[in-house]
């Protein structure tokens, strides 16, 4: 199922567990959302109650049919890269919460969506290069960070922060893309290192996070 082969790869490129299976915590049915909260093909909802922690990811159906139909993870293509990108945020959201929940580390929005950010570009780019070897998806890029455009009626007072998220990980995953096409190495030995450099990132706090990019050259 397509959110399984996208929980596997993200898993999978930071070392994760799965512990928990996505489909498990899907709602797809926006009539089960809160009245305020039904805008959007993708949302995730966490309550606390004490140390308790409960989580439901909202992907639309008509989307994961659209995709289940076109499989990304198969071929991305300019006619399901938009679903994609919004399926692979929200799983980014649900691994990202799960993981930092059992370790029992808070996540701020913030840091929630920055890693959002780098996970659609660092997915993309594996499944164009898997698709097709030779080729370097030098326009993923710029279409994911310089074309990108916050919807301000969705984000409301959070607009902000969305366009900061999208800056940070603007220049982290420029410096991904440098060591990923860098020639005169092998595309394992790229691949090994930029392996390494996300999953220390993945690991390091929000603060770190935002200080490690400013310190990119």
């Amino acid at each position: 199922m397509i959110l399984r082969r996208m929980q596997a790869l993200l898993a999978g490129i930071y070392d994760l567990p799965q512990a928990h299976d996505v489909y498990d915590f899907l709602i797809t049915d926006p009539a089960d959302l809160p009245p305020q909260r039904r805008a959007g093909d993708e949302q995730v909802l966490v309550a606390t109650r004490g140390d308790d922690v409960a989580m439901a990811l909202f992907l639309d159906a008509q989307l994961l049919r659209r995709l289940e139909a076109t499989d990304p993870t198969a071929t991305l293509n300019a006619g399901n890269l938009a679903d994609c990108l919004t399926a692979l945020e929200g799983v980014s959201h649900f691994i990202c919460l799960a993981w930092n929940a059992c370790h029992d580390k808070q996540v701020s929005l913030l840091e929630l969506e920055l890693q959002a950010e780098v996970d659609k570009y660092i997915a993309s780019f594996w499944l164009l290069r898997a698709q097709d070897p030779r080729r370097y998806p030098l326009e993923l890029h710029r279409l994911l960070f310089k074309r990108a455009r916050v919807d301000a009626t969705l984000a409301g007072e959070r607009e902000g922060m969305y366009a900061t998220a999208n800056t940070y990980a603007a220049r982290f995953c420029r410096r991904l893309e440098a060591v990923l096409c860098e020639s005169g190495r092998s595309g394992r030995a790229r691949a090994v290192q930029a392996m390494s450099e996300l999953r220390r990132f993945y690991r390091l706090s929000n603060a770190r996070k935002l200080s490690h990019i400013e310190h990119l050259a």
